[in-house]
């Protein structure tokens, strides 16, 4: 009797255990931000429905938007072709996917030789964090 084989068997980690999960917005298509998860953290993301990340400087896991209240409801999960990147399509609670209070972490372009923020603060991070 052949047993199936479970979904997660099918991801590569690295050498740390690690992936790399991008956060995308389902409905626009911007790019929120770049976290990594670990084999927990993935099964825990598809089991509650809700993105859940590895916190590399904490050294655990971490349920996006536990301080914030900025949560990021799945609404899918796809893993790239070579089975070692993940992205969520997500529903971003507040609009707020990044600590420092914009929609995005990419909030800086390129601009001949500089950094440039071309996205807004929509809510101060003292406001959010305390």
């Amino acid at each position: 009797m052949a047993t199936e084989k479970f979904w997660l068997d099918d991801v590569h980690f690295d050498a740390n255990g690690l992936m790399p999960a991008i956060a995308q917005d389902a409905n626009s298509g911007k790019i929120l931000m770049l976290a990594w998860m670990n084999r927990e953290a993935l099964a825990l993301t598809a089991s509650k429905g809700e993105a859940v990340y590895w916190s590399r400087s904490r050294g655990k896991l971490w349920h996006k938007g536990e301080e914030s209240g900025h949560t990021q409801k799945i609404m899918d999960i796809r893993l790239d072709c070579d089975e070692d990147v993940i992205v969520l399509k997500v529903e971003q609670k507040g609009g707020i996917a990044c600590h420092t209070g914009r929609e995005s972490c990419f909030y800086r372009q390129l601009q001949g030789n500089k950094w440039v923020v071309v996205e807004e603060v929509l809510k101060d991070p003292k406001q959010i964090y305390g």
